[in-house]
């Protein structure tokens, strides 16, 4: 069994202005082919198809079509992430045609898109692929519905003296902690619960997790999005262990990155397996944070990954519409030799000469008409105010800290940095609902 890992497409996105809908759509006709001529069994896609919640009407039509020709040649899972809206992407999903399956509920946590053997399979190959997709579970949302006996915090056991209510109804149980790792952990919980049950029947059964999260261990870039929730926004590689998955296909990060998933004996769900966890990674570059990344899209034979695992993931080279890069010297060197092999790039231009040039912006855009930011950096910048740059990989809540302190001359007291940190994840989970 082969799948195509892929992931945060972000279709709608822009860079810098541009408008990136043409190259997004020239990804998707890569992935279409690549899935043919490559004999590929499914499709996963790892979350974030869209951007934003409530997408532009082009990117809604664009991902009809890529959808519908992928379902031509293979089975097609796609999961909503932190970007998109579960319940727009999953709207119908039990209406999609067969071969398309959209896991968007937190009640189809696992339970798993059960996929056949290919045809022609031998006896000894007949075991099927479990594809356990999960949503982005969002702490404040999962923590509720996610919230088994076995899992909540303090919970009454189920079978205990007391543990029913007035009238015999069970007791209401507590919600998780409010944390990534709490309801990635239950989730994971109910994946390895149901596994064990299939392998106990069929020990041959292959298993896939599909999600979308910052694994520890993972690398990061500016374009991603903040999923703090108390601070924290990361969820350690280890809970993905001893569950009995073979392959774990994240999404989020948008640099391709193999994470380590440690060893650990027992297990459920039939200890042993080794589990292989990777992000595929955006298809194009979505900041200059990954100018040096390569994008890719992975290509991974299941049946092979308990033999040979590095050779089982092939990582397929994403085409590049147009060169991400970064010039720096003053501006007649810019304008000059040195500038010519970036005429056709997309760009950071970084100026240096001591005074700001005049009319700098249309001189460097009539020399590289695709530059995207353009900047004046004197040399003796030690001798200048010092401005702190706040990037978007900065954690909102620090910059509320130095901003209090700037303004106030002393650092927020315990007390105004929870207000603080209060304020900023309401806003973030307006941003959600929008």
């Amino acid at each position: 069994m082969r799948i195509l890992h892929t992931s945060d497409w972000h279709l709608g996105r822009t860079l810098h202005g541009v408008d990136l809908l043409e190259h997004q759509a020239a990804h998707l006709d890569h992935l279409v082919e690549l899935t043919r001529s490559e004999a590929v069994d499914a499709v996963v896609v790892a979350g974030d198809v869209y951007d934003r919640a409530i997408p532009p009407v082009d990117a809604v039509s664009l991902l009809s079509d890529a959808v519908t020709r992928l379902a031509e040649h293979a089975h097609v899972v796609v999961t909503p992430g932190n970007h998109d809206s579960a319940v727009r992407l999953g709207f119908g999903d039990r209406l999609l045609r067969p071969g398309v399956h959209v896991r968007a509920r937190l009640a189809d946590v696992g339970a798993p898109v059960v996929l056949g053997p290919r045809p022609g399979a031998t006896d000894g190959d007949r075991s099927p692929l479990l594809v356990y997709a999960l949503p982005y579970l969002d702490p404040d949302t999962a923590r509720h519905v996610l919230a088994d006996a076995a899992d909540a915090p303090d919970a009454p056991d189920a079978d205990a003296p007391g543990a029913e209510g007035v009238g015999g109804d069970p007791v209401r149980r507590r919600p998780l902690a409010r944390s990534h790792e709490a309801v990635m952990g239950a989730a994971l919980r109910r994946v390895g619960a149901d596994l064990a049950r299939r392998r106990a029947a069929d020990p041959g059964v292959r298993a896939v997790v599909v999600g979308h999260a910052f694994v520890v261990g993972g690398l990061a870039s500016d374009s991603e999005r903040d999923i703090r929730v108390g601070g924290v926004d990361a969820v350690p590689a280890a809970a993905f262990a001893g569950r009995g998955v073979d392959y774990v296909a994240l999404g989020h990060l948008h640099g391709p990155q193999r994470v380590t998933v440690p060893e650990v004996g027992g297990g459920e769900a039939g200890g042993g397996v080794a589990t292989v966890a990777r992000y595929s990674g955006s298809p194009l570059a979505f900041s200059f944070s990954e100018l040096h990344q390569r994008k890719s899209t992975a290509l991974v034979d299941v049946d092979r990954l308990r033999t040979d695992a590095d050779a089982a993931v092939e990582l397929v080279p994403a085409p590049v519409p147009r060169r991400l890069a970064e010039v720096t010297g003053s501006l007649d060197e810019l304008l000059g030799e040195a500038g010519e092999p970036h005429v056709d790039d997309w760009l950071r231009v970084v100026v240096t000469d001591p005074v700001r040039p005049a009319e700098l912006y249309a001189r460097v855009r009539s020399r590289f008409p695709h530059a995207l930011q353009v900047t004046h950096r004197p040399p003796r910048v030690a001798e200048r105010e010092v401005v702190t740059a706040v990037g978007p990989g900065r954690d909102p809540l620090d910059v509320a800290r130095d901003f209090v302190e700037h303004v106030s001359g002393h650092a927020p007291s315990e007390a105004e940095v929870v207000v603080l940190r209060e304020a900023f994840e309401l806003a973030l989970a307006e941003e959600r609902s929008a």
